[in-house]
């Protein structure tokens, strides 16, 4: 595993509700490290969602510095952060976020059009990756056409068909039936550990954690404690 691609320090996230203050993230201090699976978990409402967003660009932190390969997040404008997410970023949804009217190959070509990449290599890099996940003959079905785990296939086809140095999943099996879930959380750690990628996993569910490197655990904004995966000897690491 390499060295710290996203370094958080002192990150607060406070919402304004009329006299009410609301730290949702409250701060947190963190190093995620290039080619780790880490996952983020919590109750609703314990920030996790929160701090993936701002660690995304999706969302501006009130303090503290966010720092992705010694690029300032928090200091970028909004011109800046779009450009950011298309070079760096990846993301994995509960609802999908497919477009409705296009075609599994459409969706997933979309961030290779943004990229002004040739139509013929967005084309074949498309099938290339709809056959990674096993979507090849749905290529040209529309959404609907679809089930939920397949639909989620093209999104996780379209999060890594750039491959970005880091994919954030956001409670990407939350409407998923168990035996998929498993299937889509042997999907998306795969492909991160094949490209040794970065993947930041938001969860409240104690068994997919089980697929990460570390387990971060929060609540009420605040980082409760860390676990690390099982060592040779079986026993739980800790920080």
């Amino acid at each position: 595993m390499g060295e710290a691609i996203i370094r958080i320090r002192n990150v607060k996230k406070i919402y304004q509700m009329g006299s009410e203050s609301i730290p949702a993230v409250n701060g947190i201090s963190l190093n995620i490290r290039q080619g780790e699976v880490c996952c983020l978990l919590g109750k609703s409402g314990s920030g996790k969602s929160t701090l993936l967003n701002l660690m995304a660009g999706l969302e501006k932190p009130t303090e503290g510095q966010i720092i992705f390969h010694k690029k300032h997040i928090e200091r970028m404008d909004e011109d800046q952060l779009a450009d950011f997410r298309q070079k760096y970023v990846g993301f994995v949804f509960q609802s999908y976020n497919l477009l409705p009217t296009l075609t599994a190959m459409e969706n997933v070509t979309l961030p290779l059009i943004f990229k002004g990449v040739p139509v013929k290599e967005r084309n074949e890099r498309a099938m290339e990756i709809l056959q990674a996940v096993g979507l090849e003959e749905r290529a040209f079905h529309k959404p609907h056409e679809m089930s939920g785990g397949q639909q989620q296939r093209v999104s996780i086809a379209r999060a890594f068909i750039n491959q970005p140095p880091v994919v954030f999943a956001d409670e990407p099996t939350g409407n998923l039936d168990t035996k998929t879930t498993y299937e889509m959380m042997d999907l998306i750690t795969g492909l991160a550990n094949k490209n040794n990628q970065t993947l930041v996993i938001v969860t409240h569910d104690l068994e997919l954690s089980e697929y990460a490197d570390r387990i971060v655990m929060l609540q009420d904004g605040k980082i409760e404690k860390i676990e690390k995966k099982l060592t040779e000897k079986g026993e739980i690491q800790y920080e």
